[in-house]
Parts: structure tokens; sequence; C-alpha cells
């Protein structure tokens, strides 16, 4: 990350300095991802602050001058002028700020986020192929419970630092939820699992719908047919909210419109969920280097669910980067 992008990004927003708390956010700029509170104050002359228990490991790490975190009026010493926040800040902490400075929420970082660099989708793309890799190992049996546990091990053996999110195992009658809790139930089909790897910090997101019935195979055609009209219409310049309209068109005409019970996508990258949001509300415009997700599903009410979901970088046109089959079978 070229941390010059922000400070001239803060200059235009009038911003003398900024206050970092959001891990995803550190990481992006200092390379250190911390394990317990640390603050990054940009400034003319950056500094990262960490507790004393993790400062060795973030003097290895950062790109960034470390020093010891003390005590937060020590860091408000450091402060100056108008200060930038992330709007995710605690607003304890923003309470704290505001006694003594300006504080304005922006988005700043989480723009720059938005476009990936080679490294960053290189590490994007191995998380997917752990993720895959798992999923081939993973038997289709036992409980929802067993089956998580069990794909999250395979993609711990297979590199993954740690599940991107909690694995979703959805069967039967519970797969109508579109971010169902795995359960002790045993599993039936159809089998809906959602899942990620995370490699070097970043996250892949991926789901795949297994069915067995006639209907259920219907509904995934339909599921496929909308996220393939939707894929074809990712370039850059065109607007989040109209993939998400593209997908909905479809799921619509089929007369399922109120069954697609969220958005179309989002951005992935240090965080499962970033920005663009393809919905219909998002104006934002995509843009060349951004890695989304495609995933329309249909979830009908005590009876079924499915989704299908992807990951896409943005070239010219929508590239998938998953390898693996959409159609799965027991």
């Amino acid at each position: 990350m070229d941390i010059n992008k922000v400070l001239n990004g803060m200059q235009e927003e009038g911003l003398d300095s900024m206050f970092v708390v959001k891990p995803g956010n550190i990481t992006y700029l200092t390379g250190y991802y911390p394990s317990s509170y640390s603050i990054f104050i940009l400034i003319d002359e950056p500094i990262l602050l960490v507790p004393k228990l993790d400062l060795k490991e973030a003097e290895d790490v950062s790109q960034i001058p470390v020093e010891e975190f003390k005590s937060f009026p020590e860091v408000m010493k450091i402060l100056s002028g108008k200060i930038g926040v992330d709007p995710s800040l605690p607003m304890e902490t923003y309470l704290k700020l505001s006694e003594k400075f300006e504080v304005n929420s922006t988005d700043l970082i989480a723009t720059q986020r938005m476009i990936k660099t080679e490294a960053e989708i290189k590490n994007i793309q191995k998380a997917i192929e752990i993720a895959e890799r798992s999923l081939k190992n993973l038997k289709i049996c036992g409980t929802e419970n067993e089956m998580a546990a069990q794909l999250e091990y395979n993609m711990r053996c297979s590199g993954s630092i740690k599940p991107a999110f909690e694995s979703i195992i959805a069967s039967g009658k519970r797969s109508s939820f579109p971010h169902a809790s795995v359960s002790s139930k045993k599993v039936t089909h159809p089998v809906l699992i959602d899942w990620g790897a995370v490699y070097n910090h970043y996250a892949s997101d991926t789901t795949r719908t297994l069915v067995q019935t006639e209907n259920e195979e219907e509904v995934l055609e339909i599921i496929l047919e909308a996220q393939k009209h939707a894929i074809k219409q990712i370039k850059p310049g065109i607007k989040a909210s109209y993939i998400d309209k593209v997908a909905r068109d479809i799921i619509t005409e089929y007369g399922y419109g109120d069954s697609f019970l969220h958005s179309t996508g989002h951005g992935v990258g240090l965080e499962v969920h970033e920005i663009p949001s393809l919905s219909f509300r998002e104006d934002k415009k995509l843009e060349t280097g951004m890695v989304i997700t495609v995933e329309p599903g249909i979830y009908l009410e005590n009876d079924f669910g499915v989704r299908v979901e992807d990951m896409i970088l943005i070239k010219k046109r929508g590239k998938v980067l998953n390898k693996m089959d959409s159609k799965l079978s027991f």
C-alpha cells in the first residue's frame, strides 16, 4: 500500500490527522495485524501504537515505526487539528476524541481498499484455492456442526490461518435461512455451504448448494442463470446497483422475487464484507481491480433455500476467480 495516497486523500478532505483502530485498516496501512487493541496515527510521520506484549512482533512486521501504547492521554498529545476516524469507531472513543478535537467520519481508507494490488489479488486467489480444496475433501455426512468442523479443519491443514467467518452448513429446511448458524441436526438435502479461507490475512467467500430433488434442481438453475447474466454485465463504469438489478430481475421473472432476501454481492479483501455492496442502494461504480462476490439466492420459507456465490475480479470484464464447478452432487 502506498500510504501517500491516503495522506493525499486526507489533504483533500481537510484532515490534519487520522485515528485508526479498525484491525483491517491497520493491516492495510502497516502490514501488521493487531492481536489486541492497537492505534495507528496517520500524520506526516505516521506511528503505530501497540501494547507492550505485542511490541516485538509489531516491530518485526510493521512497515511503519512502532511505539508502545501506554495511555489514551498520551495518544491525544500526538493528534492535532481536524481528526478523521472510521465510521465503525466505538462511540466511547469518539466521545473522548470529540472533547478536544473536531472529529469527522470518513470512508477514505475503505475506499482505497476497494482497489486491489496484484499482491492482494494473489493472496485472495490463494485463499480461494485453499477453500475449494478443503471442500473437495469434505464428506457430506454426520451433523451440520460436524461437517463445519471438518471443513474448517481441512482449511487450516491446507494453509488457512483461520476460517474467514463462521462456516455455514445449513441443510433441509434450515437452508431457507440465508445466514443460518450450524446445528446438531443431521445433514439432509439440500445442503447450503458458505465458507471461506484466509491467506496472508486476505479472505475468500464462496457458496455452493448441493441439491437432490427436481424442484431443488429447478431453483438452482434459476440461480445460475441470474448469476451468469449478472457476471456478464460486470465491467468498469457500471453501477453496482445495476448488477443487483440484473440478477434480481431474472429471479423475479420466475416468480421468486420476494424470496431473494439479500443483496447480490459485496467486496472482499482483508475483510469478508467490504465496499462496494451490490445492492439497489449502492451508487458506486465498479472499477478495475475490485474483487466482488456475485451470490444470488432463493429462500422458500419452511421448505429450502439455494445460493451460489463466486468471487469476481474486475478487469475489462468480470473474471471469475473460482475454479470449482457451480453444481455439486452427493
